[in-house]
């Protein structure tokens, strides 16, 4: 690998820029609600992997192979990694196994915590396997759960439309399916606008039905998505160190932008 050099109805767009690249990787900034790869056997959508491997196309014809080393939620937006060989691909799979891929989010939450920072330890399964749940994907703490683990720190306080909200940094040590979401939504303080762990998961059920957030759901979500961003990666391999960081992205700045920090 060479050196880093870091640096209403929802309508899926196929929106990323390209962060970063080197021999044999790509990092991606990915907007949302694109999503990563085709789910649910459905190929009538744009994807970010049908979106990069059109841009390397010449390349992958000669013999470059395309993998995802990290996945975002189709909600969440941000920095993405992949390796376009197959060694590349092996060298940081290994790194990720081994937790020396460090991942840093910014997170927009209801409410003001009452403390500047705090660490998470509290471990996580599917709903599912414990009680009835409507949503299958649904994510719970519970002490059968694996161990997970979320440190948050407070950024900003601000007031918008006379609500409550804070920027937080979070950094995962685990990757667990939906750790951070499930994380802040047990520390009292559910990231904004979103639909399963937020006000009331019957707005997941009522989109997924209808494709269609409606203005009683937008006043109470503030977001069509949810305020996830993943803005920074770091990992040293091969004897060198990357470290990748992007702004905050632009729905959630602008949220931000229209309150008043306090």
């Amino acid at each position: 690998m060479g050196r880093g050099v870091g640096g209403g109805v929802i309508m899926v767009d196929e929106e990323f820029s390209i962060v970063d690249e080197g021999e044999g990787w790509m990092v991606v900034n990915k907007g949302a609600p694109l999503i990563v790869h085709p789910a649910n056997g459905r190929n009538d959508e744009p994807t970010l992997l049908g979106g990069v491997e059109r841009l390397l196309c010449y390349d992958l014809v000669n013999g470059a192979r395309l993998s995802m080393i990290n996945r975002l939620d189709r909600e969440t937006s941000g920095i993405v990694l992949l390796a376009t060989s197959k060694s590349v691909a092996r060298e940081l799979g290994r790194a990720m196994e081994r937790r020396e891929v460090k991942k840093f989010y910014d997170a927009l939450v209801y409410g003001w915590p009452e403390w500047e920072e705090i660490m998470v330890d509290a471990p996580i399964l599917r709903q599912g396997e414990v009680k009835e749940s409507r949503i299958y994907v649904k994510q719970m703490v519970h002490d059968g759960g694996r161990v997970s683990v979320t440190r948050m720190r407070v950024i900003e306080r601000v007031e918008v439309m006379g609500r409550k909200l804070s920027l937080l940094r979070v950094e995962p040590e685990t990757g667990r399916m939906h750790q951070i979401r499930v994380h802040a939504s047990h520390v009292g303080h559910a990231i904004v606008g979103d639909k399963i762990y937020g006000v009331d998961e019957a707005f997941y059920l009522r989109f997924i039905e209808s494709g269609v957030l409606d203005e009683g759901m937008m006043d109470e979500l503030l977001l069509p998505r949810h305020a996830l961003h993943a803005s920074g990666m770091g990992l040293v391999t091969g004897g060198v160190r990357y470290d990748w960081r992007i702004e905050l992205a632009e729905d959630l700045k602008e949220l931000l932008e229209r309150g008043v920090s306090l």
